[in-house]
């Protein structure tokens, strides 16, 4: 993924057990010695991010989001709409900086290298920027020297994990190189390997994995700044952490707009916490995708025909939930259901707040006026239910003015695309979980503060 939104950080800790990855017979997890691994995520705006600005206030953090959630939704649009055959079309949507809102500070090698990295589930490759490096600058950080490293090794292109590289091949030295495309941005380009990497633990600890295969990267897309040292993607394919370290993983994030809360965090493995509404979870190219079947303002269940949420290939259609946009998109009949029906009980007594033709506003605060709102409910197969409050619903958007943090998949200009997509303010405040072997996705709302222990 690379130059349009997104992110999602981390944190972890150990007990032991080895990973074993299925799929193909002869791909083997990393041998990891702990049940759960978890990664303290790091936000944009917090003092521990080298993005801090004591300036910002929640406004301008609102207005960045926006925006960068209207560039990740017509990316993700491209992308979904696409007619090669997944093997031969590996492009991924490349975050920006200005989009991602969580990150995680992690080690490279021995000696460990500290990197900055941005956190995403709309890519599944991880790669670090390493020496030689073009485009790279050393003012926010090392760059990775693989020939310091007593850890670092390169794979060779007989190497069985060659064959899932993105476009891999073999280059003069009969390095396994990849060529890792975005759809828009230039791509990460570089040498298959593998390493040491040590992450953060909510704890403050550390833990060190041996071994972990990875992009070491040359060439480095297009970010608009130098200070991401590289992406670590937890969409599901042969290479992605996700699939290195099992086929679990969870993460539980507070108010996407507090950079001062410090307890979101994302687990690793098969400690990942599995509680709360269940749902089937569909893994499509890496994307992950779940079945909505209705919305609910209050007690009254909209109407809307649920066939209109379901994926359907040749109308590249469906409901992907993803950590990259902060606002949720829903198809026409969904989304004009569910805004007809906040007008209906807003227009009577607020002032409307013009922002642009499809947004819904409207004059005044969401602390105020909105005390007593009910919640709306999002109803999944199998009968699990994510509620979001005024929190997740609203954003205020102007210290006046306040928008439906919900948006119309037609807003883009697409035609060809019809899905919908659940954006990170509706699952802020939940423990989201995923085990894409099981294909089940977990809800359970929950203060992060209580997965600590």
């Amino acid at each position: 993924m690379e130059q349009i939104t997104l992110a999602t950080a981390q944190c972890f800790i150990f007990l032991t057990f080895t990973i074993i990855s299925s799929g193909s017979p002869t791909f083997q997890a990393i041998p990891f010695t702990s049940s759960k691994l978890v990664i303290k995520l790091v936000h944009r705006d917090s003092i521990h991010s080298p993005y801090y600005n004591k300036k910002d206030n929640v406004t301008i953090r609102i207005k960045r989001a926006m925006e960068s959630s209207i560039l990740r939704f017509t990316y993700l649009q491209k992308k979904v709409r696409r007619t090669w055959p997944e093997d031969d079309f590996q492009a991924d949507v490349l975050p920006s900086a200005d989009g991602c809102v969580f990150y995680t500070n992690i080690s490279i090698g021995q000696p460990p290298v500290p990197q900055f990295t941005l956190m995403d589930t709309g890519s599944s490759l991880l790669w670090i920027r390493c020496l030689p490096c073009r485009r790279c600058s050393t003012q926010f950080g090392p760059i990775f020297d693989p020939e310091k490293s007593s850890t670092y090794a390169y794979l060779l292109c007989n190497s069985q994990y060659c064959h899932y590289a993105p476009h891999g091949r073999c280059n003069l030295l009969d390095e396994c190189e990849y060529n890792q495309t975005y759809i828009q941005g230039t791509p990460s380009v570089g040498i298959l390997s593998k390493e040491q990497f040590i992450f953060k633990t909510s704890d403050e600890g550390s833990a060190p994995i041996p071994d972990v295969i990875f992009g070491c990267s040359h060439e480095n897309g297009n970010f608009k700044d130098h200070q991401i040292s590289g992406v670590i993607g937890l969409g599901f394919k042969k290479l992605s952490l996700i699939a290195q370290l099992g086929s679990k993983f969870s993460y539980c994030i507070g108010n996407v707009f507090d950079p001062n809360y410090i307890h979101n965090k994302l687990i690793l493995g098969d400690g990942a916490m599995f509680e709360g509404d269940s749902t089937p979870l569909e893994v499509i190219d890496g994307r992950y995708y779940i079945t909505l079947e209705g919305i609910s303002v209050g007690e009254k269940r909209l109407i809307i025909d649920s066939n209109i949420f379901k994926r359907k290939t040749w109308k590249k259609s469906g409901v992907i939930i993803d950590s990259g946009s902060s606002t949720t998109w829903l198809v026409q009949e969904g989304f004009e259901a569910l805004r007809n029906e906040v007008q209906s009980l807003l227009d009577t007594w607020m002032t409307r707040f013009w922002y642009n033709s499809w947004t819904l506003c409207y004059m005044g605060t969401i602390s105020q006026d909105l005390i007593g709102f009910p919640a709306v409910t999002f109803h999944f197969a199998r009968g699990a239910d994510l509620v979001l409050d005024t929190e997740s619903l609203f954003v205020q958007l102007h210290p006046y003015a306040f928008c439906m943090a919900v948006l119309p998949s037609y807003a883009s200009g697409d035609n060809i695309t019809n899905f919908s997509l659940i954006g990170m303010l509706a699952q802020q405040n939940y423990n989201i979980a995923y085990d894409i072997y099981g294909k089940t996705m977990s809800f359970q709302r929950i203060d992060c503060e209580l997965l600590d222990d």
